[in-house]
């Protein structure tokens, strides 16, 4: 799956989650720029990613992400 792809499939899950459609993220998106991302978020976050790509993460590929990008990577790495 192409990677533009994939941002715009988490752009959807992040508007789904923190219940916002005017939300934009980018590769450098990170919890410290979205005052609502908690713990719990995140892990609605990680639900939905899993869910929406069909794949399951691991707890070290999920601790090791730093922001969006990162995330994205994950799942173009699981995806190919």
């Amino acid at each position: 799956m192409d990677r533009k792809i994939i941002m715009e499939k988490i752009q959807d899950i992040f508007r789904d989650v923190f219940d916002d459609e005017e939300l934009i993220v980018a590769d450098s998106t990170s919890s410290d720029d979205i005052e609502e991302w908690d713990s719990l978020s995140h892990i609605q976050l990680v639900v939905a990613v899993e869910k929406a790509f069909g794949l399951k993460l691991t707890s070290k590929e999920i601790l090791s992400w730093e922001d969006v990008g990162e995330m994205a990577d994950a799942i173009h790495a699981k995806l190919a």
